[in-house]
């Protein structure tokens, strides 16, 4: 028995190396290196969607590195893809890149991507007009800890107004975008701080209310909603930091001079993406309330992390470190 058992574990072994053995030469045959970038499958990521469709990572990264792609749904997911090395590149929101760079320094800002992109919208029947009528109501943000989580918590400070989990009188509520326009018509929640298309739909579907159009949510026209983040392992290859940035680049200059070219590229992206059909007016009455840039407003992005200390999302709002433009600027130069 014991012959028997010594035999059946020196052949799995041979099994098992033959196995890795084979799996080694498949991988050192191929010659390529990966890139792994992340996005969501959204208009705010529209520069990584264009950049995607017109083949510009490929054409920077060229032959000898294969191109990955990995699509979630919210930031939170979109970090600890990047912590668990499913992620090296890819655009984000600056709220969870900044959550999760305060508990673990390795992540960065390495370029803008999208400014604005986000609208306050109350539902009907509950008698808001103004800011300051959310003390006492719901409101639905995509989740806690997001961009618009942060966006919103500013736009109440400027009416004297707190959470419920900081003490004060407005709740909020944490729902998929998708999810909010049922929510409106049930009356669940009062209000929604969400990212485009789901505002407009919010107004056209669900009988929305526009309280703060983009330029007047939070930070305004200056509202850092989509950011380019990297690993730091990423940030080794200065070559592969360069190429990434320029393709991005790349995409930003062709959204702005082909503006509605940009946009079948997007609702085509998405449709093979998720099977589902992207309403093209909605599409384009969103755009209208983006800026694709690649500019960082640094003072926003410190107050966005002063924000989420004082939320408890962070137990310090020291981003020193955070923010890497310097590939950035060397490659516009």
């Amino acid at each position: 028995m014991l012959r028997k058992r010594f035999l059946f574990t020196l052949i799995a072994l041979f099994v098992f190396s033959t196995l890795a053995a084979c799996g080694d030469k498949d991988a050192a045959s191929s010659g390529k290196k990966e890139v792994k970038i992340g996005y969501f499958p959204n208009l705010t990521h529209i520069a990584t969607i264009v950049a995607l469709e017109k083949h510009y990572f490929e054409e920077e990264f060229g032959k000898d590195i294969k191109i990955e792609t990995k699509t979630v749904s919210n930031g939170g997911l979109f970090m600890e893809a990047m912590a668990t090395k499913s992620i090296d590149v890819g655009t984000v929101g600056p709220g969870p890149l900044i959550n999760f760079f305060v508990k673990n320094p390795k992540y960065h800002l390495i370029s803008g991507a999208v400014n604005g992109g986000a609208v306050l919208v109350s539902s009907e029947g509950s008698g808001i007009a103004d800011l300051a009528d959310l003390d006492g109501k719901k409101v639905a943000i995509p989740v806690i800890g997001s961009t618009q989580d942060v966006m919103l918590r500013k736009a109440l400070q400027d009416v004297d107004l707190k959470p419920t989990t900081n003490g004060g009188t407005v709740e909020l509520y944490a729902a998929a975008p998708a999810d909010t326009a049922t929510l409106f018509v049930q009356q669940s929640v009062d209000a929604a701080a969400t990212q485009e298309p789901w505002g407009y739909i919010l107004e056209t579907k669900a009988k929305g209310k526009l309280l703060l159009d983009w330029e007047q949510f939070a930070w305004g026209k200056e509202s850092t909603n989509t950011v380019v983040a990297a690993t730091d392992t990423f940030l080794q290859n200065e070559e592969h930091v360069k190429a990434y940035l320029k393709a991005h680049l790349k995409a930003i200059a062709f959204i702005q001079k082909h503006p509605e070219e940009s946009q079948e590229l997007v609702i085509q992206h998405i449709e093979a993406l998720t099977g589902k059909e992207i309403n093209k007016a909605e599409l384009q009455a969103a755009f209208q309330r983006i800026e694709v840039t690649a500019s960082v407003n640094e003072q926003v992005i410190q107050e966005m992390a002063d924000i989420s200390k004082e939320a408890g999302y962070i137990s310090s709002s020291d981003i020193n470190g955070l923010l890497n433009l310097s590939f950035l600027e060397e490659v516009q130069k």
